[in-house]
């Protein structure tokens, strides 16, 4: 499978991946405390028809000069084994709606957008792991689609292991508790841990959010 790097100098990604490698801690300091990532349903709405770009920067097709619509997100995190130890060549993918509620999939369109979508959002992306673990997406901020709350779809791809699937969810969003699939994961620290601040950014000036998500996988790689 072919995965799409990032282009540093075209997209500023080192800004972004900044933000995340702020925010880690030493490698398997705290591995005992680390509850592992709940897996979560993949959804219909995985697309049936890949972007011409799949990169890890969704606001940006290629090199069109008009960006996608929404607030802009930096998603970064770790993708941890069982003991807290960072994966390496992991692949991350994301999709999610745009800022009209519309998936990347010949169903996905939200009734409520009047049969648009945004035609500048790539909706979905792919990330190759390093030694730290660590993955960075930029994309939009999540908005609702009809039945759900604002949430990111993610799957984890490691070689020799079943794909694994998870949502992330937007800390203090109110149609949280009335969300079905998240609502399903019954113990409460796992649910807690799959929702995760959106925090403003503060030297941006276009109100861009950054938010950090970790994924603890539930094994560990053969050595």
């Amino acid at each position: 499978m072919k995965i799409a790097l990032p282009s540093l100098s075209r997209r500023h990604l080192l800004r972004g991946l900044a933000i995340g490698a702020a925010t880690c801690s030493a490698r398997g300091a705290f591995a005992e405390e680390l509850m592992r990532t709940p897996a979560q349903t993949e959804g219909p709405f995985y697309p049936d028809h890949m972007p011409l770009d799949t990169d890890n920067d969704l606001l940006v097709i290629n090199d069109n000069l008009t960006s996608a619509v929404g607030t802009v997100t930096h998603l970064s995190g770790r993708i941890l084994d069982s003991r807290g130890d960072p994966i390496r060549n992991a692949v991350v993918e994301i999709w999610q709606v745009d800022n009209t509620g519309s998936y990347l999939h010949t169903d996905g369109v939200n009734p409520e957008s009047g049969g648009k979508r945004d035609r500048n959002f790539q909706g979905f992306g792919r990330f190759l792991t390093a030694s730290t673990g660590e993955y960075y997406f930029r994309t939009v901020k999540p908005v609702p689609y009809p039945g759900r709350t604002p949430h990111i779809h993610v799957i984890v791809k490691v070689k020799g292991k079943e794909k694994f699937t998870t949502q992330c969810y937007v800390k203090g969003e109110p149609r949280n508790s009335n969300d079905g699939v998240l609502t399903g994961i019954r113990d409460l620290k796992a649910r807690a841990s799959v929702i995760v601040p959106f925090v403003p950014v503060k030297e941006s000036r276009v109100g861009e959010v950054a938010a950090k998500f970790d994924i603890v996988l539930g094994f560990t790689p053969q050595a």
